[in-house]
């Protein structure tokens, strides 16, 4: 019985092989903040004797689904991240067979709530954030549908606008990123009170910092950040955010507003003392590893100094290098996947 298993799950291995054989060219999707850097160092590897990858901007969260849905040539070998992948991501990996994942640390980034530069600089604080994007503010020690139709209603000091903010889906890791680091500390302490308390239409929230209002202050847009600033372009009362590396492309048009006092730079994201920075990942499934033609190569490639480090190519772009010893712990991961295909 034990030979017998042996020998089927040889088989199997060696199906799953001759099926990913028959793709000659690696496949990403995954997360759009990620997506641009993905993008310079797959046309930089096509031009080294491999195909050029073909990547998908599909959001941290469609490209898992993606991504842990199976092994073999129909399931993509990596998927870019915003965020951490979640337990229940990982379940789903391993549900379907995806045993083996590598996490890779790639930079660092810093979530960037734009708008145009016709307006007035502006100083958000987390706080202010919340109440202005949030299903439910409190009245009366009552949770009730969003009251603020303008930002001065929040704070006199803010602008005397309408509140109207571009936000990512739900499949979005800078969403998830924002719901953590700012709708969450943002919360005040009323709020999270009456919702522990399942005050909001008699339910227990677990999760209230992921409850966006839906009377058109906040819109959801969709994947494309490209978009997103065409849009802010046009409207200089619109705010939206996204990764640190489309402000950049863009600003001059766009300015950054001020969150907690600071800016996004490469020095306050590098050091975490920028209100929303956050690490960005990308994820190998190693059963593909030695299979589809230039994997490993590839990620060789996305992890050298020239590529990630200070003076870096995509640091031209706003990538954010990582401190050394998270560089140290990113180049382990990837030579442990040159290794396994040696």
């Amino acid at each position: 019985m034990k030979k017998l298993t042996i020998i089927i799950a040889s088989l199997v291995a060696l199906t799953i092989a001759t099926v990913a054989q028959a793709r000659d060219q690696i496949k990403i999707v995954g997360s759009s903040t990620v997506f641009p850097y993905a993008t310079v160092v797959a046309e930089r590897f096509g031009g080294s004797g491999f195909k050029t990858p073909v990547i998908e901007s599909t959001g941290t969260g469609g490209g898992a689904k993606l991504f842990c849905a199976g092994v073999g040539e129909q399931h993509p070998d990596i998927t870019n991240a915003s965020r951490a992948m979640k337990d229940s991501e990982k379940a789903l990996c391993k549900k379907n067979g995806v045993n083996d994942i590598v996490e890779i640390v790639v930079g660092n980034d810093g979530i960037t709530l734009a708008y145009s530069k016709d307006a007035q600089p502006v100083n958000f604080t987390k706080e202010q954030l919340y109440l202005a994007l949030a299903a439910h503010t409190v009245v009366d020690g009552k949770l009730v549908p969003n009251i603020y139709k303008t930002w001065d209603q929040i704070d006199p000091s803010l602008p005397k606008q309408k509140i109207s903010v571009m936000i990512p889906p739900g499949t979005s890791g800078t969403r998830d990123a924002w719901n953590s680091l700012v709708m969450k500390k943002g919360m005040t302490k009323e709020a999270k009170a009456l919702y522990k308390a399942g005050a909001a239409n008699n339910k227990k929230y677990k999760k209230p910092e992921k409850l966006y209002r839906e009377d058109g202050a906040a819109i959801e847009v969709g994947e494309n950040d490209s978009l997103i600033i065409q849009k802010l372009t046009q409207d200089k009362e619109m705010f939206g955010f996204f990764g640190f590396s489309y402000f950049l492309a863009a600003k001059d048009k766009l300015q950054a507003a001020s969150i907690d006092g600071g800016q996004p730079s490469l020095e306050s994201i590098q050091d975490y003392s920028y209100a929303v920075a956050r690490p960005l990942f990308f994820y190998v499934k190693k059963a593909h590893v030695g299979v589809i033609p230039g994997l490993h190569e590839f990620v060789k490639e996305f992890t050298t100094t020239k590529a990630i480090g200070k003076n870096g190519y995509l640091a031209d772009i706003g990538l954010v290098p990582l401190d050394k010893k998270l560089y140290r712990t990113t180049r382990e991961n990837a030579k442990n996947l040159v290794a396994m295909a040696d």
